[in-house]
């Protein structure tokens, strides 16, 4: 939906590797930082409240598809209050967002193509569950429609105690497509799903955590360290070690138990050859 915009990248030593381009879509709002193996994205229109748009999704695929290599965890924070509120509502007027569609304009595609468009942002979010990496939503305020998506395409949300989730689309006569409704509904269960979508309402911080939207919930003012030492956490374990089992976690629930355990004894032979064997 809309093309690549150049992203911001600082190596790590600091240097800048490169920077927004001047030309990319009028209100793109991110910003995209690498410090050794951790990589942090952040949407940056707090005037918006990081309202998103196409050009959003398409510069969050952008990032997906030229990730350093050793990068190991994946940052997702909001600049200001909010995490994000969602779709930036001038997408839903026949102007749209300066530069970029309107859904008006989406709307005119054959079928094949609107699908296509979606594909497109869809891969957005879609990489923040590669097995090489993990994925921390650090979630404070709104995180509304697309912004509670983002937030449950990473693999752990860390957030602050005024979180307020939300899953807006139906409200607004859409359904949630950014890859939301899967992991909502493998996380609640799809009744608590249901009532949680149909109703639009709000989810806090207390909730999250009971329902397992949230590992933790901490004051605003400490989000950014508990992210910072859960990120250290992770770091510590093995990468290979991390890959894999990250792997078998992600496939067990398609799985049955018989199918699960030869995953895991296919995995345990590579691991255990890499650390025992005669090149380990």
């Amino acid at each position: 939906m809309g093309g690549y915009p150049e992203h911001a990248r600082e190596t790590g030593d600091g240097s800048d590797a490169s920077t927004i381009s001047a030309a990319a879509p009028a209100g793109v709002g991110l910003r995209f930082e690498v410090d050794g193996e951790i990589a942090t994205v952040t949407l940056d229109r707090p005037d918006k409240r990081n309202a998103q748009t196409f050009a959003t999704w398409s510069a969050l695929a952008r990032i997906g598809e030229t990730l350093p290599e050793q990068v190991r965890v994946v940052v997702v924070r909001g600049e200001g209050p909010s995490f994000s509120a969602g779709i930036d509502l001038r997408m839903f007027t026949p102007e749209g967002v300066p530069g970029q569609e309107s859904f008006a304009s989406a709307a005119a595609l054959a079928d094949t193509e609107f699908e296509q468009r979606i594909a497109e942002a869809q891969k957005g979010f879609l990489w923040l569950r590669r097995p090489e990496i993990v994925s921390i939503a650090a979630v404070q305020g709104h995180a509304i429609g697309a912004g509670f998506q983002l937030a449950l395409a990473c693999d752990l949300r860390v957030v602050a105690d005024d979180v307020k989730f939300c899953m807006k689309e139906p409200a607004l006569g859409l359904v949630p497509d950014l890859t939301g409704t899967k992991p909502l509904a493998d996380i609640v269960g799809v009744p608590r799903a249901i009532e949680m979508c149909l109703t639009a309402r709000t989810v806090g911080a207390a909730e999250a955590v009971r329902l397992g939207l949230a590992e933790i919930a901490v004051p605003a003012s400490e989000l950014a360290q508990a992210v910072e030492d859960l990120a250290a956490a992770l770091l510590g374990t093995d990468r290979a070690a991390a890959a894999a089992t990250k792997r078998l976690l992600q496939a067990a629930p398609g799985r049955t138990l018989e199918e699960q355990a030869a995953a895991e004894r296919a995995e345990q032979v590579v691991r255990i050859r890499a650390l025992f064997g005669a090149n380990g």
